[in-house]
């Protein structure tokens, strides 16, 4: 094997690894609970830590790449995230795991925007470079696949622990081939100041915004904290648009989303995310708390969902070419919002079978929105083509936190209601899990809106020239 496959083949165990870890851990959550002793937030701090310090410094990461080389900046973060892997699976309590998924976060926040940017630099372009990305991007879809099933398999019949521990073997394997076929690349014109009050402002809006979603139930959604947490993350947001307003070297150019189909893709982007996300997170305490499934087999349920959204995605270049991106997508996250609520109408005595429509249309849908992508990407100069990518995959996993932490918000404050109403445990779930994914399913629909309004734009735009370093697909986020 050459040693640019073997080249693919590093940068694609280091993607299975980082998509792996945003869905294995949902099906694993109730194992966890009962093991840890964890509360509602305590189970979503387990999910959205990850997120939050991904999210919040991969941009940062992005331009750390370009400035001190992608390869070194891919072995660190490679390093740093299997490490915390290690911590995570030993973790003995809440905290600790918590810090661990934390770190784990700041692993994958190095290592992502490296990856697309090694193959670009070690593939020519055309058919080789094409033929490079797809494999990578059939890597992630693998990844999104088999996360649940076998978080559940680990966690059922060995433990919990495992679905971290999983990643050290692979992780070292990867970190020795990088580091002895990966050539060293970094972008010549990239600036080389770092916007640091950008990423400083930024991640503190964020982590503002999430610890207040995430704790407004149990501390009081009018308490001293939590309303000083809104009205921080709402300053820090005035002062993050203010500071790239004014910065020379902008880690965000706001001029971007003046550009129809640039903002209009954002905002589908965000409302796909937020529903999936969502429905992945507390789906899996639906099936296992409510319906009685064992991990393995709350895992196995998803994977048709998956399998069909990778073949969504196959399928939706072709269909996009021949009726354009501004019908198919609108279509396909109208097909999503209609799943969505179709399984929030599922009841109690719900077997796996009758799951499995929904989530078929869910899964096609969701692979069919990946022209969005493409779109508006090719809506962009090529000069701004690399800050599009990165607020894009940003924006998608800022949509998943939110999605977990405003559908937990909201299942938790109507389930608390029941309760106080006397309603039975499960049936109080159940009315909070419903009204959740029905707010999901109505804001995937929005979604729908706002990519018929931005992509409308892109066949009077078919001449603009191709990007030269695509983005992950939207089917991958997971």
């Amino acid at each position: 094997m050459n040693r640019s496959r073997l080249t693919l083949l590093a940068v694609s165990l280091a993607t299975f690894m980082s998509y792996l870890d945003n869905n294995i851990v949902n099906v694993a959550i109730p194992a966890i609970e009962r093991d840890l002793h964890l509360t509602t937030s305590g189970m979503e701090w387990i999910v959205s830590s990850y997120i939050l310090v991904f999210a919040g410094l991969l941009l940062a990461g992005g331009r750390l790449a370009d400035v001190w080389g992608r390869k070194r900046v891919f072995l660190i973060g490679l390093s740093i995230f299997t490490v915390a892997s290690l911590a995570a699976g030993l973790a003995g309590s809440v905290d600790v795991l918590v810090g661990a998924r934390t770190v784990q976060g700041l692993g994958a926040a190095l290592l992502t925007p490296t990856t697309l940017a090694i193959i670009s630099a070690t593939f020519a372009e055309g058919r080789p470079r094409a033929a490079a990305v797809g494999l990578w991007s059939a890597v992630g879809a693998l990844a999104l696949a088999v996360g649940p099933l076998l978080g559940g398999v680990l966690s059922e019949y060995l433990s919990w622990g495992w679905i971290f521990l999983v990643n050290v073997p692979v992780g070292v394997v990867t970190l020795v081939l990088g580091a002895t076929v990966i050539a060293e690349s970094r972008d010549a014109t990239s600036p080389r100041r770092f916007d640091v009050p950008g990423m400083l402002t930024s991640s503190a809006a964020l982590f503002a915004l999430t610890f207040a979603l995430i704790e407004g139930h149990d501390r009081g959604w009018t308490s001293p904290m939590i309303l000083g947490c809104f009205a921080v993350a709402a300053a820090l947001g005035v002062a993050f648009v203010l500071v790239e307003r004014r910065s020379t070297e902008p880690m965000v150019a706001m001029s971007l989303f003046r550009e129809r189909v640039f903002t209009g893709g954002i905002v589908a982007l965000m409302m796909w995310a937020f529903g999936l996300f969502g429905i992945y997170f507390f789906t899996s305490l639906y099936l296992q708390g409510v319906l009685g499934f064992s991990p393995t087999e709350a895992g196995a349920a998803f994977v048709p969902m998956a399998l069909l959204m990778a073949a969504g995605a196959v399928i939706s270049e072709r269909v996009s070419h021949r009726i354009g991106a501004g019908r198919v997508v609108p279509v396909a996250m109208l097909m999503m919002a209609a799943g969505i609520a179709s399984v929030s109408l599922l009841g109690a005595d719900a077997g796996f079978w009758s799951l499995m429509p929904a989530f078929a249309v869910i899964g096609i849908g969701g692979g069919l929105t990946v022209p969005l992508t493409a779109s508006v990407l090719d809506a962009m100069p090529r000069g701004e083509a690399g800050v599009a990518s990165g607020i894009f995959n940003a924006s998608r996993e800022v949509a998943g936190l939110l999605g977990i932490t405003v559908i937990g918000a909201v299942l938790t404050a109507r389930q608390a209601t029941l309760l106080a109403a006397g309603q039975a445990p499960v049936d109080a779930f159940l009315g909070g899990y419903r009204t959740g994914l029905f707010l999901a399913a109505a804001l995937v629909a929005a979604g729908a809106v706002a990519a018929f309004v931005g992509l409308r734009a892109t066949a009077r735009r078919a001449g603009a020239r191709p990007v030269e370093l695509p983005t992950e697909p939207a089917v991958l986020a997971g």
